[in-house]
């Protein structure tokens, strides 16, 4: 049986709602996935991507609506954006400047991500962070062309992410909380938090089903 908690981020305090034992057959979804033809990602995505089993969705969706209520005050009609196998797997020296920093996927309040851990050793989680100079730990459609004038000045003279994946603090942006990852265990976050994942110097960065970091990741648009 799913288990619910409700976390807040920083000081605009955004909920952060983690659910473990997601899914109620996490194997299945790895073996489902053992089988699936991952392709490169699109839109930043350090890694590969593979279409879910029909069936996620239609089990999972009543589950994440029920928690998006009560987490964030979302009741309305739930769309799915986006959702799919997502494995991280570039290769550290290969990321581009955007995937290196802290990103948010949407501006608005009705959307909403999901992450869902697939790994049975647990592996990396997610961070959140605060961008340094506005003090911005969210970015909507009112912060966004400050956010990315400042961001883009900063990267412009001499403030270019350091190499690797995003770990802990950098001199542009801030740490201020990250979750860990637990076999069969989801998060759900509006898409306008910055945040990465928190992907350590040791991962092995496979883009294997068997032995990468399987994750499902969703996007949805919650009335």
């Amino acid at each position: 049986m799913t288990t619910v908690a409700v976390e807040s981020i920083g000081v605009e305090a955004q909920p952060l709602v983690i659910l473990d034992d997601f899914a109620p057959d996490p194997d299945g979804l790895r073996r489902f996935a053992t089988e699936a033809d991952f392709a490169p990602a699109l839109n930043h995505y350090p890694g590969v991507r593979a279409d879910l089993p029909p069936s996620y969705l239609a089990t999972q969706l009543p589950v994440i609506a029920a928690a998006a209520a009560a987490a964030f005050g979302r009741t309305g009609p739930i769309r799915v954006v986006d959702a799919s196998f997502s494995i991280v797997s570039t290769p550290a020296g290969e990321l581009t400047i955007p995937q290196r920093l802290p990103h948010i996927d949407a501006f608005t309040e009705d959307r909403i991500a999901l992450v869902h851990y697939l790994s049975p050793k647990g592996g990396d989680g997610t961070a959140f962070f605060r961008h340094r100079a506005t003090g911005f730990e969210t970015i909507d459609e009112r912060r966004r062309d400050l956010f990315f004038r400042h961001l883009d000045t900063e990267l412009r003279h001499g403030g270019a992410p350091p190499p690797g994946y995003l770990l802990g603090d950098t001199p542009l942006f801030e740490c201020i909380a990250t979750k860990s990852a637990r076999y069969n265990r989801a998060l759900l976050y509006r898409s306008w938090n910055l945040h990465s994942g928190a992907i350590s110097p040791d991962n092995a960065l496979s883009a294997s089903a068997g032995d990468g970091r399987l994750t499902v990741t969703g996007f949805f648009s919650i009335g």
